[in-house]
């Protein structure tokens, strides 16, 4: 049998559930970057530890683990957009407490702990949530070239919203938390305004077995297995974001600008990379190139911790970016294709708590590692880790590794 010509990229633009759901992503992003400038530069301000920083990762992490099997089943059971907008709204609701505490003067470490922990919590639920509504807002034909356009949205915002931050933060400290505020309301208008299809709730009593489901599914598929510990690995080990502040201040005198700049140059790779690909997508050889593009990864974070030059630490984030967006559009592609949609939300939910909480890991490893040996060794065992997970995972997983294409689930 032919296949069937791909779509043009230009079909996106006419469905209107998915551009709304970009911009939701896009806005929420922005303002959810630029906040984090705000706390990440205040506890360093104030506490002068990169330890506190690596805490910072492990309080958003702590709520993906504990809430996991509650984050799946709810987005399985209820109407996923109502699930977002109660996590946009505590992220308003943040935004607007750590405003006021700048306004008087009583911005302290606790506090902004607290906050991040309430941040962890409402991101825990959004981050799964928001990408298994994706396949709802497509045709499947239109499913790669729209995680590419997702995940442009992401590296929009994560250029956008760090430079942003860093910039108003050297004019006005108070004023970024106020405009995050503005993201976070404009992120939640238009998701209100997304009318789609599919994600039927399910009345099933929430028992025990059907939330361990999602485990189970993963379990029984090799390759995604395979995907979701590999990248739950591989960035637990590269966790370098989290002493950007370091960096900043201490390695490259950079300051707060700088700061900014730094958070925002991997998202700069990866944006080129992901409009390259919602274009031109990939759909062969599928494994060889995600693994390659791991190792790009390890070996940009590896000249990372070498850089004393900024201008070369900002090339080196922006190709670890631009690795990473190829490996992150193949493995989200792959999960979500064979995910049906009536375990999305569950697949989905582990999926968060290996692989996106393992960014809040990998800064507190990061963190407790420089704490200890220094910022820079710190960096440089991520980077070297990551290339010998990825050479082991090639060993293990020989499926994954000759993964050629793309196969959806049949629904069932």
């Amino acid at each position: 049998m032919s296949e069937a010509p791909a779509p043009p990229a230009g079909r996106l633009l006419h469905e209107r559930a998915f551009v709304l759901l970009w911009l939701t992503r896009l806005l929420a992003t922005i303002g959810y970057q630029a906040l984090a400038v705000v706390i990440g530069w205040s506890i360093y301000a104030i506490t002068g530890s990169a330890f506190d920083l690596g805490l910072i990762g492990l309080l958003q992490f702590i709520p993906a683990v504990v809430l996991t099997l509650a984050i799946g089943h709810a987005a399985d059971r209820y109407d996923r957009r109502m699930i977002v907008r109660l996590a946009l709204s505590v992220y308003a609701l943040c935004a607007a407490v750590v405003t006021a505490a700048m306004l008087a003067g009583w911005l302290t470490r606790e506090l902004l702990f607290a906050v991040v922990f309430a941040i962890g919590c409402a991101r825990a639920f959004e981050l799964p949530t928001g990408h298994s509504l994706v396949p709802a807002t497509v045709p499947a034909s239109l499913l790669p070239r729209a995680v590419a356009a997702w995940t442009s949205a992401n590296q929009v915002a994560v250029i956008c919203g760090p430079a942003l931050g860093g910039f108003l933060y050297a004019v006005e400290p108070r004023a970024v938390s106020a405009v995050c505020v503005v993201f976070f309301i404009a992120a939640l208008a238009c998701l209100s305004a997304i009318r789609i299809k599919g994600n039927v709730p399910s009345r099933d009593p929430p028992t025990l077995r059907s939330a361990l489901a999602g485990f189970q599914f993963i379990c029984s598929r090799r390759r995604l297995l395979g995907v979701i510990t590999l990248d739950l690995f591989v960035v637990l080990l590269g966790g370098a974001t989290a002493l950007l502040p370091v960096f900043a201040k201490d390695i490259l005198a950079a300051g707060p600008t700088g700061f900014g700049l730094l958070r925002s140059a991997p998202a700069v790779g990866a944006l080129v990379t992901a409009i390259v690909l919602s274009r031109v997508p990939v759909e062969r050889h599928l494994g060889r190139k995600m693994f390659i593009s791991v190792a790009v990864f390890g070996v940009a974070t590896v000249v990372f911790g070498l850089s004393t030059w900024l201008p070369l630490s900002m090339l080196a984030l922006g190709v670890l970016g631009a690795s990473d967006a190829v490996s992150v559009v193949i493995r989200f592609s792959l999960v979500q294709l064979e995910t049906p949609d009536h375990m999305r939300g569950r697949v989905s939910a582990i999926n968060y708590l290996f692989v996106g909480s393992s960014n809040t890991l990998g800064d507190f490893e990061a963190g407790a590692v420089a704490g200890w040996l220094g910022a820079v060794n710190s960096v440089l065992i991520g980077g070297i880790g990551s290339l010998i997970v990825a050479g082991v995972w090639m060993g293990l997983f020989p499926d994954l590794r000759h993964l050629d294409r793309f196969q959806p689930a049949e629904e069932n």
